[in-house]
């Protein structure tokens, strides 16, 4: 038995003393209020109503009993405005800085087609933890290995000019003493100065014999691809980037590196049903392998 509706039925005829216009006034038809105003005195044991009066009369069990049934379908209208009102609350998700302004659109609006109102918070990996765990966020995508990520970036080295080579080793890199030529820079943008990234990267920079100088970190993505716009040197980013920065990528020849991205609620959060719902949204926010095009 529907008991919160029964009751609703019950308590709409006992206030206008009539079966069809309290059953109207409760939304239902009049056969339904009877059902189930029925099935109440059924489960109670007891009738609610005199039925000999053109009127719906209470019987004095059925006036003990309104008070309570008009409190239980006004808690039944709370819980439901509470979980109407808990709906349309956004939903806070900290998303790295370098998705592209479409993308994050499209993520958005397919939140809305499954009835998320999704608001996004971008920075780089640093701000995103910080907003994690000060819960001004429901959920952020955080830098993991390859073997924790939800989703893949593979990395490259992308240059203004074609480098006439499938692979980019970075020992092609290194400079003799007498070279004239300025030393080539391997630029590393905020969101891949990570341990899992920057570390290995460091090893090989050091094992190939470069310079230091040759391998930075820079401030902030923009500056970074200006820097290889106008010179030889070369960006350390994902496939998508290189098209969206009209740079030329190609995969590193000693080394396969990834950026993996998982997604991390804030304490008691659980993101399970977003990562379900826009899954490839979100992948194809980051430019992840088998992203949708």
């Amino acid at each position: 038995m529907d008991l919160v509706g029964a009751c609703r039925a019950f308590v709409s005829v006992s206030e206008r003393g009539s079966f069809t216009v309290g059953a109207a006034a409760a939304r239902m038809s009049q056969p339904v209020a009877s059902r189930r105003i029925a099935a109440l005195e059924a489960h109670f044991g007891e009738p609610l109503f005199e039925r000999t009066s053109r009127r719906a009369v209470l019987t004095p069990f059925g006036r003990e009993m309104l008070p309570a049934a008009r409190q239980l379908v006004l808690a039944a209208d709370v819980v439901h405005q509470e979980a109407e009102a808990a709906k349309r609350k956004p939903w806070r998700l900290a998303v790295p800085g370098i998705c592209p302004t479409a993308d994050l659109a499209r993520l958005v609006a397919d939140a809305r087609g499954h009835g998320v109102t999704l608001e996004l918070r971008a920075g780089p990996p640093p701000r995103r933890l910080e907003l994690i765990r000060s819960q001004q966020v429901r959920a952020a995508l955080l830098p993991v290995t390859r073997d924790e990520a939800m989703w893949s970036v593979p990395l490259g080295l992308a240059g203004a000019q074609d480098p006439g080579v499938k692979r980019v080793y970075l020992e092609t890199l290194r400079m003799g003493r007498a070279d004239p030529e300025p030393a080539r820079r391997v630029w590393i943008q905020p969101e891949d100065d990570t341990p899992h990234i920057r570390d290995p990267l460091t090893r090989l920079r050091d094992a190939v014999g470069l310079r230091p100088v040759q391998l930075a970190v820079a401030d902030d993505l923009t500056t970074a691809a200006a820097d290889v716009l106008c010179s030889r040197d070369l960006l350390l980013c994902s496939p998508a980037q290189a098209r969206e920065l009209a740079l030329i990528w190609r995969p590193i020849g000693e080394i396969a590196l990834t950026r993996g991205y998982a997604l991390t609620a804030a304490a008691p959060g659980d993101p399970h049903h977003i990562q379900a719902r826009l899954g490839d949204a979100i992948a194809r926010c980051l430019g992840a392998e088998g992203a949708p095009a």
